[in-house]
């Protein structure tokens, strides 16, 4: 009985495995593993402001969420506070000291899910430029839809004759959505031609499906359904 039992594991094992099922597992790390071993910068960024005299907020999520550092080696690191900066494009952390500090070497990120947000790390081309940066993952499979967010930061205004003065401010943009497909690099989605355009294979049928169900490239719910219909042939 227990022999046959083996056999049948091992089948099913191969099974999986014919059919590319079989998927790495993350190695279980000690959480304070993450801090002792990751090189952090000590405040958030590439732009440091002061916060407290400032209106809005640079954050996609204003409150640390507990959450799990998912790295490209394998690694799992859990119930680490998480907050992302858009403004400065960080993945910020407290220490174990309740100090807020940021990501160093974000290349080590393969996902970080706190909360109801999943971030990956990836390349992107955007304006013809190769840069790297964190995105909101909407949807997975074949195809990724990312979604971007953006805060600009405006100065304040002095008081004039008939106007009372304005504080410093965050201001959040529109998101800006991109397509991915397996581990290259995300490409910003345009109007309807350049959305056609990114897709690999099929594009008579993306084009027939964007017509028909009057996709907008602006909109997160169509973008979604676009992608799983890709996904699906």
């Amino acid at each position: 009985m227990k022999t046959n039992f083996l056999t049948l594991f091992f089948f099913l094992f191969l099974l999986n495995y014919s059919f590319g099922q079989v998927t790495l597992p993350y190695d279980v790390q000690q959480t304070i593993d993450f801090y002792k071993t990751n090189k952090f910068i000590t405040e958030s960024g590439k732009n440091t402001l002061s916060e407290s005299n400032i209106k809005g907020s640079p954050y996609l999520n204003d409150e640390f969420n507990y959450g799990s550092i998912y790295t490209v080696d394998k690694k799992h690191f859990a119930d680490i506070p998480l907050r992302y900066n858009i403004y400065n494009d960080d993945l910020e952390f407290k220490n174990p000291e309740g100090e807020v500090q940021a990501l160093a070497t974000p290349d080590i990120v393969e996902k970080a899910v706190f909360g109801n947000i999943q971030l990956v790390y990836c390349p992107y081309v955007v304006s013809n430029k190769n840069k790297k940066g964190f995105f909101v993952v909407l949807e997975e499979g074949k195809a990724s839809l990312y979604s971007k967010p953006g805060v600009i930061f405006r100065e304040g205004t002095a008081p004039g004759a008939y106007k009372d003065p304005e504080p410093p401010k965050f201001v959040k943009k529109s998101d800006e959505y991109y397509i991915r497909f397996g581990s290259g690099q995300a490409q910003i989605i345009g109007n309807k031609k350049e959305l056609i355009s990114l897709f690999p294979d099929n594009q008579d049928k993306i084009k027939s499906y964007i017509s028909k169900n009057k996709t907008k490239t602006n909109k997160p719910e169509s973008l979604i359904e676009l992608v799983q219909y890709y996904n699906s042939l």
